[in-house]
């Protein structure tokens, strides 16, 4: 299993909106791919801005490039990412799963 990070800073006022948007269309959107196995949504408010981790998780790389293409370390937005996000990082990590914990197998009986 592949864990993709992603991590974004929007302005405190934009905050909510944009949560509520990843929490459904992301999540969605998401979903619709096969090798999809589910999501972490994280946040932290720092004075007037708002801290984004979304990590999801992938059977594969192949499941990966399925999603964002060719050249997955690069960040896939939409437009209304790029309304909300202050300095959008054009990068995501990846790291390979070695271990989970009961939360990434809930994670994973949801999604199946």
């Amino acid at each position: 299993m592949i864990a993709r990070i992603w991590h974004g800073v929007v302005p405190i006022e934009k905050a909510q909106a944009y949560l509520d948007y990843l929490a459904g269309f992301g999540f969605r959107d998401y979903q619709a791919y096969a090798g999809f196995r589910g999501a972490h949504l994280l946040h932290r408010t720092e004075e007037a801005r708002m801290q984004v981790l979304l990590l999801s998780l992938w059977d594969s790389r192949e499941a990966i490039v399925a999603y964002a293409g060719a050249e997955i370390e690069r960040a896939h937005y939409y437009p209304y990412d790029l309304e909300c996000l202050i300095d959008p990082a054009p990068n995501v990590q990846h790291y390979e799963v070695r271990a989970g914990d009961a939360g990434l197998d809930l994670v994973r009986r949801c999604c199946e």
